[in-house]
């Protein structure tokens, strides 16, 4: 069949809108929209039979039954919902009725078409309301994870009543004449669908930075409190009281590093709520110092995309006093969390220990020799085990050095594999760590303060620029 013959067969299915008769044909003359086409095919169709042009409103076709015909209306509520929030890039989804849907198939199989001819009527809608949502906020469009993603119900509102809204509104101007004509009033007069047409999803916004910790007994995260459940009370003879074991606050721990940072970031990108990813984490009762821990802050609903990194950071530190210090911090793409998460990272500790009996120089010496570049099998710890797989771990130290400071107390210095136990890499515990410190020496050995120095990729840093977005120009 030819082209106008295909044409012919889509027209005779019924009253057709230009949009709708040019989707079948939308993988030919690329540039054209589908109502182009379908202009294009009825022009051919009247020319060569002579008969006279007759278009069919949205409203009239048996199609889309009239959804082609609000394009205009559908993008200008998508952009009434994006109203007051602060996005680079976004995305446009739509959901057609199943009726509709099957029309579309339906118009194929009765023109003979396959029926993956051109392209369905929901990709149709997302591209054309999509460049007009583009237009209108300077936005660009992005498949992968854009800031914002607006998915259109089109069962939400009745074509016909937009449209008569639309003529009326035309209409008024044109009467008190606030335009010179009808034409050119139509971007004034839109009336925008029902806000319930669309479902508007506000994708997370990230910042990343380090954090340093210069005080003890301060965890990473919040820790909610195991005998009340974080609730802060506790039934008692007279009904609820206070939580004895954590005071009624809730928490084991007053403080936390993500409790310093997370409001900050959450109140400066206008977020719903903030989720706290750390490198790894140090135990409650060791520092965080040196170069820090790398971190990412996750924020949901963002308002605001591009606060100031180095006024965030100021007001963290000043509100920690202290206690926990932020640096570098810089807004941050999804893939930072993966790469804070799973980056292989290798860790540099300061130890002090206290050894149960007296221990030589040359003992000391040739221990730390023999840790030197070993790799150590280390089951589950004891302190840990309630909450880690109970199972043998291989880790390296890379290098390890100290000074016997007395002969029952010394400063040990570890470059270690990701994941290795540092205490355990001390004191053995109780033979779960081979070989260990306390092993080769043959004395008891416990860490008495640790400080976590460094936290560095093993091949490469954790900061590689495409993990990283400049701050809107907003």
């Amino acid at each position: 069949m030819t082209l106008t013959e295909d044409a012919r067969a889509l027209l005779a299915s019924g009253p057709v809108c230009d949009a709708c008769l040019g989707r079948p044909v939308a993988d030919r003359s690329f540039g054209l929209t589908n109502a182009e086409r379908g202009r294009a095919l009825r022009t051919t169709v009247a020319l060569a039979d002579d008969e006279d042009f007759e278009p069919v409103d949205p409203l009239d076709c048996w199609v889309c039954e009239g959804y082609c015909g609000a394009f205009d209306a559908v993008a200008d509520t998508v952009v009434a919902a994006l109203e007051g929030i602060d996005f680079d890039t976004y995305q446009v989804g739509t959901r057609v009725p199943p009726l509709v849907e099957e029309n579309d198939r339906l118009l194929r199989e009765d023109a003979g078409f396959e029926p993956d001819a051109g392209e369905p009527l929901k990709r149709e809608y997302n591209r054309e309301v999509g460049r007009r949502v583009g237009a209108r906020t300077g936005a660009a469009f992005e498949v992968e994870r854009p800031d914002v993603l607006a998915v259109i119900d089109l069962e939400a509102f009745d074509p016909f009543v937009v449209f008569e809204a639309v003529k009326e509104s035309e209409s008024e101007a044109v009467n008190e004449g606030e335009s010179e004509s009808a034409s050119a009033s139509t971007d004034d007069a839109r009336v925008p669908v029902t806000s319930h047409a669309v479902d508007l999803q506000v994708n997370p916004a990230f910042v990343y930075g380090r954090y340093r910790k210069l005080e003890r007994d301060i965890p990473q995260t919040e820790w909610p409190c195991r005998e009340c459940g974080g609730d802060g009370v506790q039934l008692g003879d007279e009904g609820e009281e206070p939580c004895e074991y954590c005071g009624g606050s809730g928490y084991l721990y007053d403080e936390s590093v993500e409790q310093f940072v997370r409001p900050h970031v959450v109140d400066a990108m206008d977020g719903e709520s903030g989720t706290f990813h750390g490198a790894g984490r140090e135990d409650v009762d060791a520092l965080m110092v040196g170069t820090g821990r790398p971190f990412v802050l996750e924020v949901k609903r963002p308002r605001i995309r591009s606060p100031d990194p180095a006024a965030l950071e100021a007001a963290i530190n000043e509100s920690a006093d202290g206690s926990v210090e932020v640096e570098g911090l810089r807004l941050a793409t999804y893939e930072m969390v993966e790469r804070v998460k799973e980056h292989d990272a290798s860790k540099r500790y300061r130890a002090q220990v206290a050894f149960e009996e007296p221990v030589d120089q040359t003992t000391f010496d040739a221990a730390l020799e023999a840790l030197d570049g070993a790799t150590l099998e280390q089951y589950t710890p004891e302190r840990v085990d309630h909450r880690r797989a109970s199972l043998t771990r291989e880790r390296t130290v890379h290098a390890i050095e100290g000074d016997l400071l007395e002969p029952t107390r010394a400063e040990v210095s570890v470059h270690g594999e990701g994941g290795l136990y540092i205490k355990e890499l001390i004191s053995g515990d109780g033979g779960r760590t081979e070989p260990s410190l306390a092993g080769l020496l043959e004395v008891g050995a416990e860490v008495t303060a640790l400080d976590v120095i460094a936290v560095e990729g093993e091949d490469e840093p954790f900061e590689r620029d495409e993990y990283f977005r400049e701050p809107s120009s907003a």
